[in-house]
């Protein structure tokens, strides 16, 4: 049973005797080895963080649950996001867990259909702003400070504490911190959380060395890498498309202090890594979520020097998050055939097929 990162890492949280210890079984997340990508690239070792294994399918349920048991502490009854679609869904999940009201502004038209799917059965209220996500993300500033209503996007400081905790859940696995931590970048926040807690554990004498952060911003959405908010961002990665960055700062600090770099990539490459996740590792993910592989991929192609390293790549979310977005992309279509065993074995060419009887 997994007893959530509350429980988990408490005494490296800002939480105290009063705050709920309220969990959907979030962290915990496998930390899997690649079986063809660390020869890609050339590196020694290759691991991706599985964070669609959360409840919520997604990261945001390590932050979401600190803000919310603090929130309860506070004795808030209301909490408020704005969001491309994670946030929103993990929002619901745990107001609904918490029997909170929960408040989720979304770009109208610009979120995936499974998480606005998961926010309606969760109950939150939804408003489809016309606008984008940072424009959503002002007026639930506006209202969180106008009203007693819980503010939970990652401006909220507590959900940078418990994202923080895939890092430590990181040197536990691998014995020390990775050589490079490669990471999608939208909001910024988790390139920040993730810092924090390398940072912290190296401080405490559990880790030897903290990685260089890769953050990886898709070539429409990045604003960091063009230095100026983009008015109008623009990628398939609905998960990062994001003009303005909060954690901005945050994020530019995790790049320089670790000698990292925040990059760019192309909507062809996040997809061209999503399908390589899919049918090399065995891994679906959302979109977003391959900008991390996509990122590593380029660094190799551009002559990055990665023999020796330990890399991991932060796969933030499961790919049924967008069910519309792989069939779309496939060049695999399915086949219609008769249901008659003859007429499968006709379809998949398998005349020069041995037919002994396996072995039982």
């Amino acid at each position: 049973m997994g007893v959530g990162v509350l429980s988990r890492y408490g005494p490296l949280l800002p939480i105290t005797g009063d705050t709920p210890r309220v969990t959907l079984g979030e962290g915990d997340t496998p930390l899997i080895a690649s079986r063809h990508l660390a020869d890609e690239v050339g590196c020694q070792e290759v691991y991706l963080k599985l964070e669609g294994c959360n409840p919520t399918g997604s990261f945001k349920d390590r932050g979401m649950v600190v803000a919310v048991a603090k929130a309860m502490e506070a004795e808030s009854t209301t909490i408020i996001c704005a969001s491309t679609g994670n946030t929103s869904a993990s929002a619901a999940a745990y107001g609904a867990h918490c029997d909170l009201t929960t408040i989720v502004l979304v770009p109208k038209g610009a979120i995936a259909t499974g998480k606005l799917a998961q926010a309606i059965a969760y109950g939150a209220q939804i408003l489809s702003v016309n606008g984008n996500f940072d424009r959503a993300l002002e007026l639930v500033r506006e209202l969180s400070d106008k009203y007693p209503i819980t503010l939970v996007n990652s401006l909220n400081p507590h959900r940078i504490q418990g994202q923080k905790t895939a890092a430590f859940e990181i040197v536990d696995s691998l014995g020390d911190a990775p050589d490079y931590l490669a990471i999608p970048v939208g909001n910024a926040g988790n390139i920040s959380a993730y810092w924090m807690g390398f940072r912290e554990y190296h401080e405490a004498g559990l880790a030897k060395k903290r990685p260089m952060m890769m953050g990886f911003q898709a070539e429409g959405a990045a604003p960091i890498v063009r230095g100026a908010p983009v008015e109008n961002p623009e990628t398939i990665a609905s998960a990062i498309r994001i003009g303005n960055p909060a954690s901005w700062s945050q994020a530019l600090t995790a790049q320089d202090a670790s000698g990292g770099l925040i990059d760019a990539v192309s909507d062809d490459e996040i997809l061209a890594a999503q399908r390589y996740l899919a049918r090399r590792e065995g891994v679906f993910c959302e979109a977003a979520s391959a900008a991390s592989v996509a990122g590593l991929l380029k660094m190799s192609r551009e002559g990055h020097s990665l023999a020796g390293k330990t890399a991991v790549c932060v796969i933030t979310g499961t790919g049924l998050k967008e069910p519309e977005l792989a069939p779309s992309q496939t060049d695999i279509p399915t086949q219609d055939v008769e249901a008659e065993l003859d007429a499968v074995e006709r379809v998949l060419a398998l005349a020069d097929v041995s037919a002994t009887p396996k072995q039982r």
